[in-house]
């Protein structure tokens, strides 16, 4: 592992002395260590088995982000995809929530929501952990959603014998009419595209970092719903977005159509855990 580090801190153009290497704590998907030079500290992490354009597709996703101005990410330094050894290095984000993070936190992704794409989706396939996803640009959001993310997940379920019978059929006849429900016209907002609380953490005095992001312009209660998914959000966080972007007075309503589509992931990547909670949602709207 060393090695490995010392040849990416090189690769980023830090040939100083390396002080501390140490694994770190980093999802599951990627090995990820700490690293301290002579210079700086760096967060790196490694995939021996990364799908083509993996740290490439985060890099420019986290420039994405970068250029609303609105919310921190870390600094990308270098990345390579090459089989067998790919890695991506980025500054190592260190602090404590302070009193007003969450206030900032809900704020920060107000404003991103608030900077626009030209139409929805993404002009490249992207992955969410490591499950790809097709995109595609679309005029319609409603057209996006149901097609390259509900219909891919249904597909994706199908093969793995995870959508079948009453499941498979309820989830086709909401297809078919999920246009009661979610708007076709919109916003396309930029998206982190996958909000969960254990992709944003405290920087330096508190300001919050987004990371890890999987991203697509789209309607923004779809991350929204998200956040409320596997909870990590306090109310503060909510009050704050609400302040700046207030949300549509339908939110509740489409709101477990948009978390369907993290369920459907999850449901494929992880098994029946997830199956309850999809069927649920499915009876509400195809029973």
């Amino acid at each position: 592992m060393n090695e490995q580090i010392k040849k990416a801190l090189l690769q980023a153009g830090d040939d100083s002395n390396i002080k501390t290497a140490k694994h770190a704590v980093g999802g599951s998907i990627n090995e990820s260590c700490f690293a301290e030079t002579d210079n700086q500290k760096y967060f790196i992490k490694f995939h021996a088995e990364a799908p083509d354009r993996f740290f490439e597709l985060e890099a420019r996703e986290l420039e994405l982000i970068r250029e609303t101005n609105s919310i921190a990410v870390p600094e990308v330094f270098t990345y390579t995809d090459e089989s067998n050894s790919a890695f991506i290095v980025m500054e190592w984000v260190n602090g404590a929530p302070a009193a007003d993070t969450d206030r900032k936190l809900g704020d920060r992704i107000a404003a991103m929501h608030q900077t626009f794409g030209k139409k929805h989706g993404f002009d490249d396939d992207t992955f969410i952990g490591a499950l790809p996803q097709t995109n595609g640009l679309f005029s319609s959001w409603l057209e996006y959603y149901r097609d390259q993310r509900l219909a891919a997940q249904l597909k994706m379920g199908i093969d793995k014998g995870r959508m079948t019978g009453k499941r498979r059929g309820r989830m086709e006849t909401l297809l078919e009419d999920l246009g009661k429900w979610i708007p076709d016209d919109a916003a396309p907002s930029y998206l982190h595209g996958d909000l969960w609380g254990g992709n944003w953490l405290a920087g330096p005095g508190g300001e919050p970092y987004v990371i890890d992001p999987s991203f697509l312009y789209g309607d923004r209660h779809f991350e929204l719903a998200f956040t409320e998914v596997f909870g990590g959000y306090s109310s503060d966080f909510y009050r704050a977005y609400q302040e700046r972007f207030p949300l549509s007075p339908d939110y509740d309503d489409i709101k477990p159509l948009y978390q369907l589509y993290y369920l459907l992931v999850h449901l494929n990547m992880f098994g029946e855990a997830y199956g309850r909670s999809v069927d649920t949602i499915l009876k509400r709207y195809a029973g």
